[in-house]
Formats: structure tokens, sequence, C-alpha cells
């Protein structure tokens, strides 16, 4: 989309499947809670189902998702918000296999995006993983070890692998 284009142009596509979906939307006047209890933390890679892959269906879970599935900040305000507020008991921190995040490092992200770009990008933080099952324990310890988050909700950590669609618990 250029600068002068309208949204509805580039998104027409997109709008148009929407009003498909209003068509048998069925979540009018759903409060919001997480029906299954389930928190799921995850990449945003296209190649995750978060529901699906779990046998869950819209309104069962919280999902957040970011780059490498992981738990930041925001993702630990949410998580709070979940387990206090909205039915959330089960948390699952899932990374996957053939990640970006993992596959590169810091400064060879930085370097392609400021190669696509035109300009320096070394002072963005990306966040790479350098070791997959050593960040997913760590990211199950910070959820664990919040304050706001009760020692009643259980937090596991999971590899999903992108080409068979399985899911591997991580000790």
């Amino acid at each position: 989309m250029t600068s002068g284009e309208q949204p509805g142009t580039a998104f027409s596509d997109l709008l148009a499947a929407n009003r498909r979906y209003a068509d048998d939307f069925r979540l009018s006047g759903f409060d919001g809670v997480a029906r299954a209890g389930v928190a799921v933390v995850t990449c945003m890679d296209s190649r995750i189902d978060p529901l699906g892959m779990i046998g869950l269906v819209p309104g069962d879970a919280k999902i957040l998702r970011n780059p490498g599935g992981r738990v930041t900040d925001q993702v630990l305000v949410a998580l709070v918000l979940g387990v206090n507020l909205l039915n959330v008991d089960r948390v699952l921190v899932i990374h996957h296999t053939l990640c970006a995040m993992a596959s590169s490092s810091e400064e060879e992200l930085q370097a392609e995006i400021g190669r696509r770009r035109g300009q320096d990008a070394s002072w963005m933080s990306l966040g790479v993983i350098t070791d997959q099952l050593q960040s997913i324990r760590a990211e199950v310890a910070k959820v664990r070890s919040h304050p706001l988050v009760s020692d009643a909700v259980t937090v596991g950590g999971f590899l999903y692998d992108v080409d068979t669609g399985l899911l591997e618990p991580v000790a």
C-alpha cells in the first residue's frame, strides 16, 4: 500500500473474508474469559495454529504471540490479567523448530533488516534465542516466579515441530 492508497483497497480481500466470517459469528455476548482455562505464549510464525494444535477453538484460550514466543514484560502483564481475571489456570510457553529468532545471531538479523530497509538497524534489540531449550526453561521460570501468578497455575514449556505438528514437553 502506498501512502496515498486507501486502506480499504489494500485490504479488500480480507474485508470480504471478514464479512463472510461475520455471517456465522457465534461469539457475540461472550464474556472473554478463557473457557478452557488456557493461555498460550508462542511465536508469531504463520506455520503455528495455536488453538488447533491443542484441540481448542476461539473462546477457549488467551493467545499471546511475538517473535520467538518470548515471555516479555507485556506478556507477563497479559498473563497476570489472564490468571487473575480471565479464568486462566494453565499456561503453555511454546517455541518452535526452524525459528528465525533461533537460527541467526542478533547481528545477522539486524544486518539483514538494515540491508532490506536501506538503513542501520543495529540499534534495535531483536531478542534472538541462542539455546531454545534453555530459553523455554527460563521463560517458564519467569512465569512461575511472578508474584502475581499463583502457585496453583500450571506452567509448561514445549517445543513445537513445524514439520510434524507435534509438541514436545521441555522439562
